[in-house]
């Protein structure tokens, strides 16, 4: 059996660290394999200038690195399953989930210590329409401004004086060792995570049959439960980085709950649905949530 997998991988920071980690995690499972990284750079890497859904979406972290699978350069790819969406294009497979870390939002700020602390017209960034349409809910007299950018370069924006907060993910910030740096976790029921928010997955050829066993040692059933529901209620809402929906999905024993928010970026109003159902079918409660959101009227924030 060939004893290297190749890993295609963003050059982020983080998108290194988290490739690392898998990396690490399959050579202590598969003792004498020889794991690589082949670091590649995105368009969505790359277009910093406009925000996600004007140059395309999520799915712009993920073409190179499939174009590299389909070229034969790299085996799998790593991502955070939040940028992956929600249909995989023909050809490619999620075999591997692994545990799920803080889904959190995280509240960054050097003077103010939450958001309800922040005074009137303060400057917050973050270029999420989910993350904006959340604080407009909350706070609609705050000042939100984009911010795009690797983790670094964001805290850097916020260190130069350019806003008053910005709002993270707390997976990334922990995973970057940066945990002092959040001073505030925005958290269920209040606050909702984006589907599948502090999850990483690894992404396959479909039918190569050698990388999913090998990486199938990373999967952690609980959290694809879990994300299952999410994503299939983003997949229900046909849900994109174009609109703001929020997913959050806790698994007690055989039961799973799943609470989900749909909102507009532009003035905070939006509609909530919860729903519990057997973690067996975990699909069929994220369907019957989206269900409960367009009985409210939610095609109204789906473009």
């Amino acid at each position: 059996m060939d004893k290297t997998l190749r890993i295609a991988t963003r050059k982020s920071p983080l998108a290194l660290w988290q490739s690392e980690h898998v990396a690490a995690r399959l050579r202590a499972a598969h003792p004498g394999l020889e794991v690589e990284l082949v670091p590649m750079s995105t368009r969505g890497d790359e277009q910093l200038d406009r925000s996600l859904a004007a140059i395309g979406g999520k799915g712009l972290f993920l073409k190179e690195l499939e174009l590299a699978m389909q070229r034969g350069e790299a085996d799998c790819a790593v991502h955070s399953l939040k940028d992956v969406p929600m249909e995989l294009e023909p050809g490619f497979a999620l075999p591997a989930v692994l545990e799920r870390a803080d889904p959190a939002d995280a509240f960054v700020s050097h003077r103010y210590a939450g958001l309800d602390a922040l005074p009137q017209g303060a400057v917050v960034g973050t270029s999420s329409l989910r993350r904006q349409a959340q604080l407009r809910a909350r706070r609609p007299d705050l000042q939100l401004r984009d911010l795009r950018g690797n983790v670094n370069t964001r805290l850097a924006k916020l260190d130069a004086g350019e806003y008053d907060a910005i709002v993270l993910a707390c997976a990334g910030l922990q995973r970057l060792g940066l945990d002092e740096r959040i001073r505030a976790r925005l958290v269920a029921p209040g606050w909702l995570p984006a589907p599948a928010q502090a999850v990483v997955a690894v992404e396959t050829r479909e039918g190569d049959e050698r990388t999913a066993a090998l990486v199938s040692v990373l999967e952690d059933a609980p959290t694809r439960t879990r994300i299952e529901a999410e994503r299939a209620l983003n997949l229900a809402l046909h849900g994109s980085c174009h609109v703001p929906v929020a997913a959050f999905a806790e698994l007690d024993g055989t039961r799973l709950r799943l609470a989900a928010w749909v909102g507009s970026a532009s003035d905070g109003s939006g509609v909530r649905a919860e729903g519990e159902g057997s973690a067996d079918d975990p699909r069929a409660l994220g369907r019957a949530v989206a269900a409960d959101l367009f009985a409210q009227g939610a095609a109204r924030f789906l473009g």
